[in-house]
């Protein structure tokens, strides 16, 4: 089928904002909702509201394919990774951590593909990336630093672990996608890989946790409806269409506003401080990510 035309460049940024503003929301209603249900069945019902999402945005678009023999690895690689372990160890985090702090964790996440993209991917590590790198580790360290974070406390230090934990399982994800080649689209696949993540969920909740102890009601409700239509469905539909439009270098830049619109919206929403301290080391590892993982200056 022919694809429609890409967006003005203007309307591009206007759905690209729209993204970057669904995806730290998503946060601040993921904290509402662990703080109800256990995170491998939030996990798995985050996953099928997002799985009808995408399947009803195929069909609309026309889109729908079974995915081809040179599909499967891509689509296992993201689901088990990402959608399933990333999901799952974020969820234990944000049990135990506030907003603001979880999300520069998990967006440290392409420190770690800087790092391993030397050694599995045979690409060379430029100043300017080290430099970054280091800017974005040195950043990670000071929020570790004793003025900023408490040692003795055992839930702190589990969250905090599952959430460094859920980022470098993100990036194993990312590390394949960058080396594989690309049969079918990644938004024709992205469906395939949320109905087996959601699959794997359903069987691992009630082996892990025992049936659904928690209540249902409207306000959970909207708020898996959020997290699986607009912070994941919507966006993984907008953002197909913002990369055909925006270069690169653009998307990678907007991308790290994610953690920005997260801690802004968990002291909107939550009443999270803004204490000097994270926002310092938010700085370092997002300025870190800008002059690491760029390929251009």
């Amino acid at each position: 089928m022919t694809h429609p035309a890409p967006p003005s460049r203007r309307a591009a940024i206007v759905l690209f904002a729209s993204i970057v503003l669904a995806w730290g929301i998503t946060w601040t209603a993921a904290k509402l909702i662990v703080a109800e249900v256990p995170p491998f069945w939030m996990s798995a019902i985050r996953s099928m509201v997002a799985t009808i999402g995408l399947g009803a945005l195929l069909l609309a678009r026309g889109q729908m394919i079974f995915p081809r023999r040179g599909d499967w690895a891509v689509v296992v690689m993201i689901a088990v990774p990402h959608m399933i372990v990333f999901s799952v160890l974020m969820s234990y985090g944000l049990k135990y951590v506030p907003v603001g702090r979880s999300v520069v964790l998990a967006y440290t996440t392409p420190l770690w593909v800087a790092l391993g993209a030397w050694p599995f991917l045979r690409e060379r590590i430029p100043p300017a990336r080290g430099a970054g790198i280091a800017l974005g580790l040195a950043g990670l360290a000071f929020l570790f630093n004793p003025l900023a974070f408490d040692w003795s406390d055992a839930n702190a230090l589990f969250g905090n672990a599952m959430l460094l934990l859920s980022a470098l399982s993100w990036s194993v994800s990312i590390l394949y996608t960058r080396a594989h080649k690309w049969v079918s689209s990644p938004f024709q696949l992205v469906f395939w890989q949320a109905v087996l993540a959601s699959a794997v969920l359903l069987v691992l909740a009630p082996l892990v946790e025992g049936a659904p102890s928690f209540a249902f009601s409207p306000r959970l409700a909207l708020l898996f409806a959020y997290t699986g239509l607009i912070g994941t469905a919507y966006a993984f539909w907008a953002l197909a269409i913002v990369n055909r439009a925006l270069p690169a270098a653009t998307t990678a830049l907007g991308i790290l506003a994610t953690p920005v619109v997260g801690i802004a919206g968990s002291a909107i929403f939550l009443g999270e401080g803004l204490d000097a301290p994270l926002l310092l080391a938010a700085a370092m590892i997002l300025a870190g990510i800008a002059i690491g993982t760029l390929r251009r200056a």
